[in-house]
């Protein structure tokens, strides 16, 4: 069933959310800590996958405050580049997965940078980096980890991290850093958000079904997780809540959606019970550069699948221009 407002009424929402007066100063400094503490190198291990038309790099790069992250670097067999490249971010729970794993990108000609998702990666694919923050009382899974403060919270550090992955790789000599996309679905439609509103220079960005977006809307109208990981929490630590609004509003996909000007391609779902079509709007509606969305009345969180999978590949063909 539907299961939230009537589609014109979507198109004419705006989310409620503000932006603290001190978000980019927050933002600026945050990636300016990281980036001191680390350059922007990566350590890259070659790896037999037993793929006859694809190559595979074990990558560790440094990501929040320099913490080594790992990742995928997927590339046609043979190819030297510079190649147009596909950053990817990965769905809540799930990490960078197994080195055959999510070869679409590859196939299609690109070089692809899959980042592992520090923390999580025990859900529906694995990852192999740990999260080394602060944590504190928590729901549950990592909504709620570090939320009482915008320093501590998680996203902050997983934020980050994904804005390292596109500085090292700009750094690469398989990587045309002039054509550099990002992409993800779900968590990574949400981060994908983030590092578009952080990083400029990117040619588009892919959020399918972002997670992470309107959540003075989104904890009032979800009964299912992850959001209902902040309900829990908030449920229980009663007093709070003007704070925890406050850290989120730092990690809202609509305030970084406001700062956004790279050409985006956003996908929802009417009948999407994980992340409801409103929270999805509120973003796009607020999104600042070119954009277009994709709307699938009859499906749930998996939005368009395959379709969308196709759909990527004929756009980034497009503006990478090859």
């Amino acid at each position: 069933m539907f299961v939230d407002l009537p589609e014109a009424e979507l198109r004419e929402y705006r989310s409620s959310q503000t932006d603290p007066a001190d978000f980019d100063a927050f933002w600026d400094a945050t990636l300016a800590e990281s980036r001191a503490a680390a350059p922007a190198e990566a350590r890259l291990e070659k790896v037999d996958a037993g793929l006859r038309t694809v190559d595979v790099w074990d990558v560790t790069f440094p990501g929040f405050q320099g913490q080594p992250i790992r990742a995928w670097l997927r590339v046609p067999r043979g190819a030297t580049g510079p190649l147009p490249t596909v950053v990817q971010y990965q769905g809540y729970g799930g990490g960078r997965g197994r080195p055959t794993e999510n070869l679409l990108y590859s196939a299609g000609g690109f070089a692809h940078f899959v980042m592992d998702t520090r923390g999580q990666g025990s859900g529906w694919s694995i990852g192999a980096t740990p999260d080394s923050g602060e944590t504190g009382p928590q729901s549950p899974g990592v909504m709620t980890r570090g939320i009482h403060s915008r320093e501590t919270y998680y996203y902050r550090r997983l934020f980050t991290d994904a804005v390292r992955a596109i500085d090292v790789v700009r750094t690469l000599d398989v990587v045309d850093s002039s054509r550099i996309a990002i992409a993800g679905g779900s968590q990574g439609g949400g981060i994908t958000l983030a590092v578009a509103g952080l990083v400029d220079g990117l040619v588009a960005a892919l959020p399918q079904v972002p997670f992470l977006c309107d959540f003075p809307r989104a904890i009032t109208i979800h009964d299912s997780d992850p959001y209902r990981e902040l309900v829990r929490y908030l449920a229980q630590h009663r007093t709070p809540t003007a704070s925890v609004l406050e850290t989120l509003s730092y990690f809202d996909g609509v305030n970084f959606a406001r700062r956004a000007t790279v050409p985006a391609w956003f996908t929802v779902a009417l009948m999407d019970e994980i992340c409801k079509p409103s929270t999805v709007f509120g973003a796009y509606n607020a999104y600042a550069g070119p954009k277009s969305i994709e709307v699938f009345p009859f499906n749930g969180h998996e939005g368009g699948g395959a379709h969308t999978e196709g759909e990527n590949l004929r756009i980034l063909h497009e503006v990478f221009g090859d």
